[in-house]
């Protein structure tokens, strides 16, 4: 008697090498191919930007060397790397270089805080009345139209050479960038959920804190990063134009005194700053925007 069609043959175990504890719940076979893919593409990336690092600086360095490029005027890279040891080992004509590192960091960390709070309120509360916005929007347009670097010049002349001048410029560079992604942030918030929350009995300050913000939260995020480089230019600069210590009096020392090698390493200082404060910001923007969709491809730009 032959066996109903209807009746699948048996097939053997030795021809299905993937069992099922072999894979991660909720992984399929096209997530294992990507997952070796992706870690190859993001080594590829990162050798590339190697890559690209050694023959930036070793062509500097060689052209430097065989006279193509005057390292009088444009530096060089080993004597770059010969003048942070200096400072790093026997100081700066300022001081210790740890101390300037901490004078430039601190000027730009106070500016870029009490700027993103100053741009955060008024980017809200312009946001959410439009009689404010009205009134105020002529004197916000003249005030960002103003090349805001040459304040410096004023700050330092009403509040001298200290802390407190530094601080300012740096505030003015930060709260416009803040004030109007916030303000934005705010406009585009979707007026059915405030329209919700205001049926399901929220006050006007619950609707800002639960609805508003929360919303514009992206906005107002996005700009962090742009603004700790405004913040920390406009501690630089205003270093430059006036200051007993700093990276910016550093650049401003090397310069008159015609050493290349001396501008070049406190912009290397500078960037390393930078980066790090980059990541910084990164981090604090994932942990307060956990709501949001991982990107299909992240190179780290």
């Amino acid at each position: 008697m032959s066996a109903p069609s209807n009746v699948l043959p048996r097939t053997s175990t030795a021809a299905q090498p993937l069992s099922v504890q072999a894979l991660p719940l909720g992984a399929g076979p096209e997530e294992e191919i990507e997952l070796p893919r992706e870690r190859s593409r993001r080594s590829s990336i990162q050798l590339l930007r190697l890559a690209v690092a050694l023959a930036i600086i070793g062509s500097w360095e060689l052209t430097t060397r065989l006279q193509l490029v005057d390292p009088f005027f444009y530096g060089q890279p080993s004597g770059i790397v010969q003048q942070i040891y200096k400072w790093a080992s026997s100081g700066t004509a300022q001081g210790p270089l740890w101390l300037q590192v901490a004078v430039t960091l601190e000027e730009t960390v106070l500016g870029f805080l009490i700027g993103v709070v100053l741009g955060v309120i008024f980017g809200i509360l312009l946001g959410r009345s439009q009689a404010l916005a009205d009134v105020f929007a002529p004197y916000i347009k003249a005030a960002n139209s103003i090349p805001r670097v040459v304040l410096g010049s004023i700050f330092i002349i009403s509040l001298g050479l200290g802390l407190a001048s530094k601080v300012a410029l740096a505030v003015v560079l930060v709260f416009f960038v803040v004030f109007f992604n916030a303000f934005q942030g705010v406009r585009e918030v979707d007026r059915n959920l405030i329209a919700n929350a205001r049926i399901l009995g929220a006050s006007e300050r619950r609707v800002t804190l639960d609805v508003i913000v929360p919303s514009a939260m992206s906005w107002i995020i996005a700009s962090l990063h742009t603004s700790f480089g405004f913040a920390l230019v406009g501690a630089v600069v205003g270093e430059f134009l006036g200051s007993t210590k700093g990276l910016g009096l550093l650049i401003a020392t090397a310069q008159n005194s015609f050493n290349a090698n001396g501008v070049f390493a406190a912009m290397v200082i500078l960037a390393i700053v930078a980066l790090v404060a980059e990541a910084c910001v990164t981090g604090l923007e994932n942990r307060l925007i956990r709501w949001r969709p991982t990107p299909l491809s992240d190179i780290g730009l």
